[in-house]
């Protein structure tokens, strides 16, 4: 089983080094399916949420605005249910890996990208998912500890993911 997460310790970083390695597999003549986030300032409170479908696909705005007094979460449950539907799609159309921008409150509670995820799986499909302290815990019990933790490194995920396609290749 291919299944690896990483962590960033700054608000945001995991978003932008999974984005990173995204386009850089894409430059490589890869096709990940997927989603990775991308996050925008707002007026009118918290950064706007959105999600990139992978390989080439739309974007999805992922957060209601609720105003800046809210506390509450601002994930649109639809919206992400959407960009599941559409990340499923590809992954039946083919794919070298799964990137999960977020293994969050959704997947913890059994919905979101865990149905993706263990399709991804089945189908020997390496899989890296971005995952936050909240969820954790969700995370590895979801998995059975059957994935590898990475430094949210550039290179690090690019040579894990290179490892992972060769042992694809090998195995065909």
């Amino acid at each position: 089983m291919k299944l690896a997460y990483t962590m960033a310790p700054g608000r945001g970083d995991t978003d932008l080094v999974l984005h990173a390695l995204a386009c850089s597999i894409i430059e490589q003549g890869h096709r990940p399916v997927g989603t990775v986030q991308i996050n925008t300032e707002s007026d009118a409170g918290p950064c706007d949420m959105d999600v990139k479908i992978l390989p080439d696909g739309g974007t999805i705005r992922i957060s209601q605005t609720l105003g800046r007094a809210s506390r509450g979460c601002r994930l649109d449950p639809a919206a992400l249910e959407t960009a599941v539907g559409l990340v499923e799609a590809e992954l039946f159309k083919g794919a070298d890996c799964l990137i999960v921008n977020k293994f969050g409150k959704h997947e913890a509670e059994g919905r979101g990208f865990r149905s993706v995820i263990a399709e991804a799986l089945a189908r020997d499909i390496p899989v890296l998912v971005g995952i936050n302290r909240l969820n954790r815990d969700a995370f590895l019990d979801f998995v059975d500890g059957f994935a590898a933790e990475l430094v949210p490194e550039l290179p690090v995920l690019e040579e894990w993911l290179k490892s992972a396609f060769t042992d694809g290749a090998a195995a065909a």
